[in-house]
């Protein structure tokens, strides 16, 4: 009877296997052949318990109903995946998944041993830091945030179809999953020493540097407690070295480059085919898995600094809480970029020196590298942020792009600031050298571009070459430079660069509100988005008003130039007249110095109303829900001006702009302005304007102070000596020094 009753359940069983399972069946014959004398030890799973949890000792809520302890850490149960909601519990991060059947002997086998090793790397610490709590599991440093990796089982035998899906062809099968995509299936001996050097090959690839180089001090099946601190029995032969296993990762591509294997996905890092001391150009697709890289100073220098592969790279500390606000938004940035861009990260609490020669200054901090130049990112730290930027940066990969006519015309639709340079057949290597070097400092700002298209020399008035020319809009601006040497001097040009790389009507923003505000008088306009169409008619007025307003600038500046001009040309005409040498020489000399820098400069800027609601009704007392407003301000001197020389609000048309503009910038000004402090600082604030304006009248001025007071000193203690303490014309304070005990008024010589 017995016997009998075996039978019917093999024969059920190899019924819902051929439905359920992929179609080899001399695999499958072979595990069912196994299963058979299980049936004799194993119990079927209860009613009442899921079939995976409850049977065959799979996971740790077989092995224990709940929480479990190792090393002291509470460890959750692992999780056991269902088939509905398989890709949904696996779709972020790497999922390394045991698919088994209850009845498997061999699966009964591996649970203490899939357990244990569950237990270990949970626990384990994945960032070496003084200010890591051993306890801290929450931390965004510990093992399954850090590696961003997770353990979990399936039961096959409750959830056939999915199991029959990924192409389980026998029990126990091991699978990496990344973002519910299958990467690789694990192949060798099903013990622990394989399932961890497996594993350790996958955490090396997903932040290279990060694993010990010989291997890890793995527990006893069973086990609640290793020496984490411990050297392994049998050390690695594998080199852990971060920029080591880069190359080999590069070579293997190199050599399945025509069919890249799901494997080699996981296993390729980032970087060089060849490391030398000249840098290279990039020769590999960057950030091929989509993660951030763990750098060491030696993998910095092997794959950052002695390459030109282009680099994103944060610098932090694990215990800083921006750097863990940041920590999520950096991640996902990671995988936004695969394939597009490498991306890196820094501990300073380990890797002090590299941080102290990068000349980190505060945590976290943010650095774009392209071999051994570098460019700090200051924007905001949003996700949206930090992937514009990225993908601006990518731009320099190529270095500076050529446009002719119609590729120009196409950029101009999408760009409002670009940068023209204009070469020749003449123009050498050194020029281009010097150009290219520009690029990384106008990430982020503006598009740089060169050619040597006749129409385009013709439109923008080009007759010498080379020439460096800022269009904003279709109007230029033009660099001005004496000699092509000055056009090689990077410094020169760069100033020049940041002075004019904002559009003629940037929006205002947190990441450039210093820039667009320092150093001059801004018009304002505060519109709201809400109202699309008086948005649009509104930004287009002051635009207008910005246009016309750098025109009449443009020409007071030349008439101002040409009148100096005027008056030279009249001395030497005169000296020459009296046949005076001294005098024609003295007129010979005469400099023409004068630049559009040196008048009082105009900005023009709008700001979202709504966006920034608080701060505009903080500070101007403006509220945009009642209409959009201009504001003339000055903030180096916390004031501004809102009304107009009528008496009316300051609205977003040209007339009423252009109307009030050079009332307020008149000295002093014809309209009387309103500030942003108090009494108190609006003296410090005039005061310190007018010694800025007058410097030889103010230090005449703190001179007389100070020999005053010193004269003024010297007659009161004289005095003191003629009168000793007969009370002639000082206030007697019956002993004390002065109010509250000498807090107040009194005097201590």
């Amino acid at each position: 009877m017995r016997s009998s009753l075996q039978r019917l359940i093999v024969v059920l069983l190899f019924a819902s296997k051929s439905i359920s399972t992929p179609t080899p069946e001399t695999p499958q014959l072979a595990k069912l052949e196994d299963e058979v004398p299980a049936l004799q030890k194993a119990e079927p799973p209860s009613a009442g318990s899921g079939a995976g949890a409850g049977a065959g000792a799979t996971n740790s809520e077989a092995i224990a109903e709940g929480s479990t302890t190792f090393n002291g850490i509470e460890v959750p149960p692992m999780k056991e995946l269902t088939g509905d909601g398989f890709d949904k519990e696996v779709k972020e991060g790497y999922w390394f998944i045991k698919h088994y059947s209850p009845y498997c002997p061999h699966c009964i086998t591996i649970a203490p041993v899939w357990q244990t090793l569950y237990e270990y790397y949970y626990t384990s610490k994945a960032v070496p830091s003084a200010h890591q709590s051993a306890n801290s599991q929450a931390s965004l440093n510990s093992f399954q945030p850090y590696y961003n990796f997770h353990f979990a089982s399936l039961d096959c035998i409750a959830y056939g179809d999915t199991c029959s899906t990924h192409k389980i062809g026998a029990y126990p099968t091991f699978m990496l999953y990344k973002e519910a995509q299958h990467v690789k299936t694990f192949e060798g001996k099903k013990d622990m020493e394989s399932l961890s050097h497996f594993i350790e090959e996958i955490l090396e690839s997903i932040r290279p540097g990060s694993r010990p180089k010989e291997g890890v001090k793995l527990p006893e099946v069973g086990a609640t407690s290793v020496d984490v601190d411990a050297k392994p029995d049998v050390p690695l032969e594998k080199d852990k070295n971060a920029a080591g296993a880069a190359i080999a990762a590069l070579k293997q591509t190199a050599t399945t480059i025509s069919e890249p294997s799901e494997s080699a996905k996981v296993q390729a890092t980032l970087s060089t085919t060849k490391v030398s001391d000249k840098p290279t150009k990039p020769s590999v697709t960057p950030n091929p898995i989509g993660t951030s890289v763990a750098l060491t100073a030696e993998s910095f220098q092997q794959l950052v600094t002695t390459t030109q592969d282009p680099w994103f790279i944060k610098f932090y500390a694990p215990w800083c809480h921006h750097c863990q606000a940041l920590a999520p938004n950096w991640s996902q940035m990671s995988k936004e970029l695969q394939g597009k861009l490498n991306v890196g990260e820094v501990n300073c609490d380990v890797e002090v020196r590299l941080c102290k020669d990068v000349r980190v200054k505060g945590y976290p901090t943010i650095y774009f590298f392209r071999g051994g130049e570098r460019v700090a990112y200051d924007g905001l730290r949003g996700l949206g942020d930090l992937v514009s930027y990225a993908k601006k940066a990518l731009d320099i990969g190529t270095g500076v792009v050529y446009v002719d006519n119609a590729a120009f015309k196409e950029m101009e639709e999408t760009e409002e600031v670009i940068f023209v340079y204009f070469y020749d057949h003449a123009t050498t290597s050194e020029d281009f050298e010097a150009l290219n070097r520009l690029t990384m400092s106008l990430i982020g700002h503006a598009k740089l571009v060169k050619t040597d298209s006749a129409v385009l020399a013709d439109r923008f008035k080009i007759h010498t070459w080379p020439r460096l020319l800022v269009s904003r809009d279709g109007r230029a601006s033009y660099f001005n430079a004496l000699s092509p040497r000055e056009m090689r001097d990077f410094r020169k040009v760069l100033d020049w660069m940041q002075s004019v790389w904002l559009p003629i009507v940037p929006e205002l923003t947190a990441s450039n509100s210093k820039e667009i505000m320092h150093g001059r008088i801004v018009v304002l306009g505060i519109l709201s988005r809400d109202r699309s169409d008086d948005f649009v008619l509104d930004k287009r007025e002051i635009k207008n008003a910005a246009l016309e307003w750098m025109d009449k600038e443009t020409h007071a500046f030349q008439l101002e130039r040409q009148e100096m001009r005027d008056v030279k040309q009249l001395r030497i005409e005169e000296a020459e007249d009296r046949n005076d040498q001294r005098a024609l020489r003295v007129a010979k000399s005469i400099r023409i110095q004068i630049s559009e820098e040196d008048r009082k400069q105009v900005g023009f800027a709008w700001v979202d109303g709504v966006l920034w609601e608080r701060w505009i009704r903080t500070t101007y007392g403006i509220d945009v829900r009642n209409g959009e407003r201009v504001v003339i301000t000055d903030e180096d001197n916390r004031k501004y001006w809102d009304m107009t020389a009528s008496g009316g609000y300051i609205v977003p048309s040209r007339t009423s702009i252009l109307e009030t503009l050079p009332k307020v910038i008149s000295d002093p000004p014809k309209i009387s302005p309103k500030y942003t402090t108090g009494v108190i600082e609006q003296v410090f604030l005039q005061t310190r304007g007018a010694f800025g304006h007058h410097p030889w009248i103010s230090l005449g001025l703190i001179i007389g102070v100070v020999t005053s007071a010193i004269w003024g000193r010297g007659r009161i203690r004289r005095a003191k000596g003629i009168g000793g303490n007969s009370g002639g014309g000082f206030f007697q304070l019956d002993g004390k020094e002065g109010l509250l005990n000498g807090v107040g008024l009194g005097k201590v010589d």
